[in-house]
């Protein structure tokens, strides 16, 4: 009778030990998935903070040249306005001569 229920005891130890041990298993396999997506999503936040600050930049980089260009425009308006219009069509066909000259250079590479 005694002897039964020792056995008994001693395998539902056993038993119970297996299941902490897979419990331990599972855990640490958890810890370290955790520790890894942890990683990834600081990773992913510092990238998202360098596009950012780089979308930033291409903005400001834009909005100058469109003040730039803005100007430029300005500029063209009043030479139109003039009587120098000859004036104007050597610049505009000057400007496609070097529009097409770096395009051909382009192309070529």
């Amino acid at each position: 009778g005694d002897g039964a229920a020792a056995g008994s005891y001693g395998y539902t130890n056993s038993g119970y030990s297996v299941y902490e041990e897979e419990n331990d298993r599972l855990t640490e396999s958890l810890r370290t998935k955790v520790s890894a997506i942890k990683s990834l999503s600081i990773e992913i936040g510092t990238e998202v903070k360098n596009q950012n600050k780089m979308l930033s930049e291409m903005e400001n980089d834009f909005d100058s040249t469109g003040g730039l260009l803005g100007a430029t425009m300005g500029r063209l308006r009043t030479l139109s306005r003039g009587s120098q219009t000859k004036l104007l069509c050597y610049m505009m066909l000057f400007s496609l001569f070097v529009f097409f000259v770096i395009y051909w250079i382009i192309k070529l590479r």
